[in-house]
């Protein structure tokens, strides 16, 4: 068996070299070259991610895993499914993109049950339809809707997509960015109250 190979987290400044020899070309370079393009919708949903995982965790560390069942632990350890959507795409459009949302069932690598591997989905919505304005690291431009996953499974069965009207009847009105730990705390069952010393603590 081959093992896995643990990813270390990269600087930006490595070289692209030749059996040791630099060749000018820089991980950063690499990195400016294939995901500047936050509206993209494969960068834009790991854009989602990255933000959600800040919200929810304080701070990002560590290597994004391509293929996890789910996409973000929060420190309660709660598992937790990102998707994102959005009504502007990079290219040009005749309109504005509907709003649909994957949340069907998958395998986990070593598995043969398809299921949702997450306690809580996370939709993320970049919400301004506006192209001249459109800015993803804007956070005001994002709504959030959170829903457990118990009640997919309950609302939702095997369904493969959901749209955006089906998941507000589910999950509610969006959440601003400042609200999202707390929903998903709420969610999983658990709450936040303050401790004595004036950080919050978790609780089921």
């Amino acid at each position: 068996m081959i093992p896995r190979i643990e990813q270390v987290l990269r600087g930006g400044d490595e070289q692209v070299h030749r059996a040791g020899e630099a060749l000018g070309v820089s991980v950063l370079d690499f990195w400016r070259w294939s995901a500047s393009d936050l509206l993209s919708n494969a960068t834009r949903g790991i854009f989602a991610e990255f933000i959600v995982a800040y919200a929810l965790c304080g701070s990002v560390e560590g290597v994004r895993t391509e293929w996890d069942a789910f996409d973000v632990k929060t420190p309660e350890g709660i598992k937790v499914e990102v998707k994102s959507a959005a009504y502007i795409q990079s290219w040009e459009q005749e309109r504005h993109s509907a709003i649909i949302f994957g949340i069907q069932p998958t395998r986990a690598w070593g598995e043969t049950e398809f299921r949702r591997h997450s306690d809580v989905y996370v939709f993320a919505l970049l919400a301004n339809k506006d192209s001249a304005t459109i800015d993803p690291l804007d956070l005001a431009q994002w709504e959030f809707f959170v829903a457990s996953t118990e009640t997919l499974n309950e609302k939702c069965s095997l369904q493969k997509k959901i749209s955006l009207g089906a998941l507000k009847r589910i999950s509610g009105e969006s959440l601003g960015y400042s609200k999202l730990r707390e929903a998903v705390l709420k969610a999983a069952g658990r709450r936040m109250v303050k401790g004595h010393d004036g950080e919050a603590e978790r609780h089921r």
